[in-house]
């Protein structure tokens, strides 16, 4: 027996907001989260801008001691899911069994700050002096680690580690936990924290990234000819899934029904992607989800805003959706949010549970001269009202890791 599974909490931390309402309101009124980098010196990167979490005080959701032992993408993730868990309205021990709930919290990068600090710290004082908390800091799984013991979730607990697939990966395999039975509900998706002077110095070095820093607000423009490259966000978006019996039983609000997962890889090159790998990915979340491509209403893009990536994006969704890819709405929210890197597929589950719910499309903005080989309809700089029904999120990684979702508005 398959369960159902539906999301049932959600919480985010973003350059947009740190809340779900102002996040949102932010995304329709097509705001843009990107500015100058001001917590190092960028004077001598050619890329200098960031859309960064502003006025983020850890100590809102866990105090001091807690927080001197968790890197800032760890302390993204719990203060993300302590809202999500919030939102959720679940009470492990009251209404759900500890040992029925998982979590399942990725990092494409993890704990580079920590790693960048405690380098430092070696350098400068030797090795005596380099903190013991530096491994359990750093290393990718503890946002997973951290937030089963913050609210003792002792179920199914993974971290993923898939580049900018991350969130999406993570979510898609709670989906199949629960599905399969292995719990009841998972808390998962994505966290990231990157804008840091190692993480902009490779990005840079890679010329992967916008170069517009005198308008950071219109730095990233996916499908546009003026895209140079992605604008690097940090952040956390963490959604509670939760098989439907279990959800109905507690008496949960739901936002939307996890339907599908696809994932694939590309067998083809370190960083630059192949549409054949993502359309495979689609194409299998299409058929895990008993859907036909024309049954697709909306799909939140991969859409960095990289040359490359925007067109091998937009033949992907051809090759996926064939004739139909024409008809369906497509918007990248990067353009407002920013690339997150592991947090984005977090972030972007997020926005499609919210599109669903509330029937609105938030724009790719930025988008002023369309790129004649990205021909699709990509809701440009405005707001779209809509049916929707089914939502599709894409994420595609470095080394070639392509994840896939897809939702349902919710009927019982």
């Amino acid at each position: 027996m398959k369960h159902r599974v539906v999301i049932t909490g959600m919480g985010v931390m973003t350059s947009l907001g740190k809340d779900l309402d102002t996040f949102w309101n932010s995304l329709v009124s097509g705001k843009s989260g990107v500015s100058r980098i001001e917590s190092f010196d960028v004077s001598d990167y050619t890329t200098q801008i960031a859309a960064s979490v502003k006025d983020f005080n850890p100590e809102d959701y866990f105090d001091r001691k807690e927080a001197r032992k968790m890197d800032r993408f760890v302390q993204f993730a719990i203060a993300a899911g302590s809202e999500a868990m919030k939102d959720s309205g679940i009470e492990i021990g009251t209404n759900t069994d500890a040992e029925r709930i998982g979590v399942s919290i990725g990092s494409g990068i993890g704990g580079l700050g920590t790693w960048e600090d405690q380098h430092n710290v070696l350098l400068e004082k030797g090795p005596k002096r380099v903190s013991p908390f530096f491994i359990p800091m750093m290393i990718a799984n503890m946002g997973s680690g951290q937030m089963s013991i913050m609210f003792g979730a002792k179920g199914p607990n993974t971290t993923q580690v898939t580049a900018c697939a991350t969130g999406t990966h993570s979510i898609g395999d709670s989906f199949r936990i629960i599905q399969r039975g292995d719990a009841d509900v998972m808390i998962c998706g994505g966290a990231e924290a990157t804008i840091r002077p190692t993480g902009m110095a490779g990005f840079c070095a890679m010329r992967a990234m916008s170069t517009r820093n005198d308008e950071p607000e219109k730095a990233s423009r996916p499908f546009d000819t003026g895209r140079d490259g992605f604008v690097m966000g940090e952040g956390a978006g963490i959604l509670i899934l939760e098989s439907l019996e279990h959800a109905q039983k507690r008496g949960a609000k739901i936002y939307a029904e996890v339907i599908g997962y696809g994932l694939s890889a590309d067998a083809h090159h370190m960083t630059e992607p192949d549409p054949d790998g993502a359309a495979r990915c689609m194409r299998m979340a299409i058929r895990d989800a008993e859907l036909n491509p024309e049954d697709i209403d909306y799909i939140n893009a991969h859409g960095t805003s990289t040359p490359v990536g925007d067109r091998s994006e937009t033949l992907a969704v051809k090759k996926a959706l064939g004739d139909h890819a024409y008809k369906v709405a497509i918007s990248s929210t990067k353009s407002m949010t920013g690339h997150l890197l592991g947090a984005a597929g977090g972030v972007e589950a997020v926005i499609c549970g919210l599109s669903l719910q509330n029937g609105v499309i938030a724009p790719t903005i930025n988008l002023e001269d369309q790129d004649p080989e990205c021909d699709l309809d990509y809701v440009p700089n405005e707001p779209r009202q809509a049916d929707l029904k089914i939502a599709m999120s894409n994420s595609f990684g470095f080394g070639g890791h392509n994840a896939t979702i897809i939702l349902k508005k919710f009927d019982a």
